[in-house]
């Protein structure tokens, strides 16, 4: 029986790396350099690529190294927006997440329930404002024109409905529940990786473990961090997608970072999850800590919005300010609070805001980054370098346009339309085409259309079907087919980005010896 490979030209591997960053590099002028690979950059890359542009694109580390791999999962419709009266930055986040659902990732986007259970701590009047809330978020979905049946209406819950979506919660003095739906991605990082490898299949060069030493609106000065040896990328235009460290590229960007946290629970300590949890946040109207089941023995409890000082970290530290803060609200509706040593693991990401300058006249304190719009902005600098900043995980396509769009004006180049809001990234098919694949579930929603092909690495050979960890579903295919296809280059891109087994220090240490494994063997096998 055959099985289909990867996407034709859609593989990143070690040995094309090489090849094509020589090519970038020889004196020859590219019509879009891109700095930064999360998902803006690598979504500039893409829609740069198919308006049939020469692109190249380099990060200084992996593929969704930076912000892009620490977000909530979550594709939002824009629900918060509307109450600080956003309604432009609502209606897009609605319109992105429909595109990604509906036409450009079904495969890695789909419907999650949440409930937000009406305890004691929860008043009538509270109760109103969230129900008028996720009424007014239908009315989003229905002006974005996606459809009911791939975001169901919300609907209110009896008690015995609530403890039956949510069984950890208490019982006692639970009154019922709101169910509401929202978009979730089963990997941000996926996602990513799915953006990179599509627009190498349009042709762009895409360049990992690249830094940029200096940036100007020709190209970049930039070092192989593999090799240490430098050299000179030349481009008719150059986008900045940097995100938190995108003014130490360019001058004049000033970045107000806020502090997303969360913490990572094994599955078994909240049981069953048939739905996710909204969380009011005691004494906000409009914030909630979210509790997102992952299907792969873990749940993430999230999310913190705490501004950052000081020099941003490659990886943020996690303080036990923002721990204790979540087990507390947490706590506040389970049967059986989670302790502080069941927290098995925990990330941050740094979220790139824009910085407006304080909540008003001289004096006023800084707004609250919680208030900071997410609005994205494009600035062009004096000399030409286009930067992209602000927005979010949901936005990314319509960031990556504008970028676009902007850069090609500045420099005076003719440009195409952007095609991205039709463009199925790898992958991507009808969820009927995808349910009739021959492969399991879980690989299905990672890989899509590819994941035939990567169970059939495990068919080939019995030891690569073996689980990476006791209990984890990857198996050690995954892990060879990141290596050959996805751009890994080292143990640390596998468990960290292709894979999320490294949000557990634990997990990451016993499974690394594992993961070289797999990149020998990868590398053998393109000998």
């Amino acid at each position: 029986m055959s099985h289909p490979e990867a996407v034709p030209g859609s593989s990143l591997s070690a040995g094309q790396r090489t090849r094509e960053l020589a090519e970038a590099a020889d004196g020859r002028v590219c019509d879009v350099l891109v700095v930064g690979l999360g998902a803006t950059g690598a979504g500039a890359a893409l829609d740069a690529a198919a308006r049939g542009l020469d692109v190249v694109a380099v990060d200084a580390h992996d593929l969704a190294f930076g912000t892009s791999r620490w977000s909530s999962k979550l594709i939002h419709g824009g629900l918060r927006y509307l109450a600080s009266a956003q309604f432009d930055v609502a209606h897009e986040s609605a319109v992105e997440r429909g595109v990604l659902m509906t036409r450009t990732a079904p495969h890695l986007v789909s419907a999650q329930p949440f409930v937000l259970p009406l305890t004691p701590l929860v008043s009538r009047a509270q109760a109103s404002l969230a129900w008028a809330g996720f009424r007014a978020g239908d009315m989003l979905r229905l002006a974005a024109r996606t459809p009911r049946q791939v975001l169901p209406a919300p609907r209110r819950l009896s008690a015995t409905e609530a403890r039956h979506l949510a069984p950890a919660v208490r019982a006692g003095g639970l009154r019922g529940g709101l169910l509401s739906w929202d978009g979730r991605v089963t990997d941000d990082a996926r996602l990513v990786t799915a953006l990179a490898r599509t627009a190498a299949a349009r042709g762009a060069r895409v360049l990992t473990r690249v830094r940029v030493l200096e940036l100007t609106g020709t190209g970049a000065r930039v070092r192989d961090e593999l090799t240490g040896e430098e050299g000179e990328i030349r481009a008719r235009a150059v986008i900045n997608a940097t995100g938190v460290w995108a003014g130490e590229l360019v001058g004049g960007i000033r970045i107000r970072p806020s502090r997303g946290t969360h913490l990572v629970l094994r599955s078994e300590r909240l049981g069953t999850l048939p739905a996710g949890l909204h969380i009011p946040i005691p004494g906000e109207t409009n914030r909630f800590v979210l509790v997102l089941p992952q299907g792969d023995g873990r749940v993430y409890v999230g999310l913190t919005d705490e501004p950052v000082d000081g020099p941003l970290p490659d990886v943020p530290e996690v303080p036990e300010t923002d721990i204790g803060f979540l087990l507390d609200v947490l706590g506040s509706v389970l049967d059986v609070p989670v302790r502080r040593d069941e927290v098995v693991g925990a990330f941050a990401g740094l979220r790139p805001l824009l910085d407006t300058g304080g909540a008003g006249g001289a004096g006023d304190a800084p707004a609250r980054t919680s208030d900071i719009s997410r609005r994205h902005a494009v600035l062009t600098s004096a000399d030409g370098v286009t930067t992209v900043v602000g927005g979010k995980l949901t936005t990314y396509r319509r960031m990556a346009q504008d970028a676009v769009d902007a850069a090609l004006e500045a420099r005076g180049l003719p440009a195409r339309p952007s095609p991205t809001m039709d463009l199925p990234l790898v992958g991507a098919a009808p969820p009927g085409l995808l349910r009739a694949l021959p492969a399991p579930r879980r690989l299905v929603r990672r890989h899509g259309t590819e994941a035939p092909a990567v169970q059939a690495l495990a068919e080939r050979d019995p030891a690569l079907a073996e689980p990476v960890l006791p209990g984890h579903p990857v198996t050690r295919a995954e892990l060879v087919w990141a290596a050959l296809h996805e751009g890994a280059l080292e143990a640390s891109d596998l468990l960290d980005r292709c894979t999320r087994i490294g949000l557990v220090p634990e997990d990451r240490a016993e499974a690394f010896t594992t993961a070289r494994d797999a990149l020998e063997r990868a590398t053998a096998g393109q000998r």
